[in-house]
């Protein structure tokens, strides 16, 4: 098979013409309009099965480059942390402990049903956690770095399961967040409130970010501010070094919205003014290319020999991930607008990731209205507490005697 390997720069403009095809293709598609789905879930997986394509009828191969998605990741994050005040922690109170246990519920859940399935089809019960919260809550990163530990403990082909697990998550998170929120606000008929929202902390409220930027259009804010999202990084960059050194593994975006929390914070603490109407518009601008450049690499070839069993897996898990959403999250959270698009965030990194959830709830504010309440709690909720609470409840599974593995 040829192989041909796209540059960074490359990428990033491949992924900015897939962003502009799925727009257009969204625009033109009737079915999709009513969906809700991202424009770069759209673009990305034209991509996605074109490279498919020429692997199988072509025998060619395309790579795509990754220090660009790695970059773009760090930036959303980034500007997540720098405008998560923690003076407006105190407004999650009980909604955010609500969505903190349901979050367990549905590791618990996925890990369990994971299992079951596998040993139904005769595979070791390992493998169901694989493809269970490590694939769906935890996403292609965390699949396959589990994957390698278990493989290294015994259990073969870990690896390929975990691309295709996590493969398959990504898409179908992607595919279901959306609709799955726009049914629920169309069944209850909610909408969000008018105007402009003020103190919304997410960084992927793009109508508030356009009005912002509008106030601090300068060269010397547009300087500073990236600056500040530079130094975030960079910072983020030596926590995730000092805590190596401590023994604790951070993923690298987690330190760098830590860095951002810490250095808005301190800015509070000191009177000092950031800009966060450029942070937040550099926010919904790397959201949207680390959504596209991610989803465009996923490799579709590598799930064709399990396809049977992982579609399968999938389609037990989003069932089961969309009822706990429905019929226990939005009803616990009041069963009104803001819990809608707090659900649709649940879906898309219960199932995906948080781009993808950010990216769902941002695709619902814009048409239905700001749900800033749902913002700040998926954001606590999805950045601080999910990965922690995954690593723990997949560990605690695979301790247990049922699911060790070996020779």
């Amino acid at each position: 098979m040829v192989r041909y390997e796209f540059d960074e720069l490359a990428t990033l403009i491949i992924g900015i013409v897939a962003l502009f095809v799925g727009k257009a293709v969204r625009q033109s598609v009737p079915v999709l309009q009513k969906m809700d789905m991202p424009n770069a879930v759209v673009g990305a997986l034209i991509v996605a099965l074109l490279v498919l394509i020429g692997q199988l009828l072509l025998n060619v191969d395309l790579a795509f480059g990754s220090r660009i998605r790695d970059a773009l990741l760090l930036v959303f994050f980034t500007s997540i942390g720098l405008s998560a005040k923690l003076s407006a922690l105190r407004s999650g109170g009980k909604p955010l402990l609500i969505l903190c246990g349901v979050t367990v519920l549905v590791l618990v859940a996925q890990n369990v049903a994971g299992a079951a399935f596998a040993t139904a089809w005769g595979a070791a019960p390992a493998y169901g956690v694989l493809a269970g919260s490590l694939s769906f809550v935890g996403g292609p990163g965390t699949a396959m770095a589990w994957a390698r530990e278990l493989e290294l403990q015994g259990l073969a082909g870990a690896q390929v399961v975990g691309v295709g697990a996590a493969t398959l998550a990504v898409v179908s998170g992607a595919l279901v967040a959306g609709p799955v929120t726009g049914w629920i606000v169309r069944r209850h008929r909610l909408s969000g409130t008018s105007g402009t929202v003020t103190g919304n902390p997410s960084a992927n409220d793009t109508g508030t970010a356009a009005a912002a930027v509008q106030g601090a259009n300068h060269l010397e804010s547009l300087l500073a501010s990236l600056f500040v999202i530079a130094f975030s990084v960079y910072l983020g960059e030596k926590l995730n070094l000092i805590a190596r050194d401590a023994g604790l593994l951070l993923p690298g975006f987690l330190s760098a919205m830590l860095a951002g929390v810490l250095i808005t914070n301190l800015a509070d603490v000191f009177r000092f003014r950031l800009a966060f109407g450029p942070i937040e518009t550099g926010g919904a601008v790397a959201l949207q290319l680390f959504l596209v450049t991610a989803l465009m690499a996923t490799p579709l070839i590598s799930v064709a020999q399990i396809i049977v069993p992982l579609v399968i897996n999938v389609v037990i898990q989003v069932s089961l991930t969309v009822a706990i959403a429905y019929l226990v999250l939005f009803r616990l959270l009041g069963r009104d607008y803001e819990a809608a698009v707090a659900s649709g965030g649940f879906l898309g990194f219960g199932l995906s990731s948080m781009p993808v959830a950010m990216a769902t709830m941002d695709e619902i504010a814009k048409r239905y209205g700001p749900a800033p309440k749902a913002f700040l709690l998926i954001t606590l909720a999805g950045s601080f507490f999910v990965d922690l609470a995954n690593a723990f409840v997949a560990k605690a599974f695979l301790a247990l005697p049922f699911f060790a593995v070996g020779p």
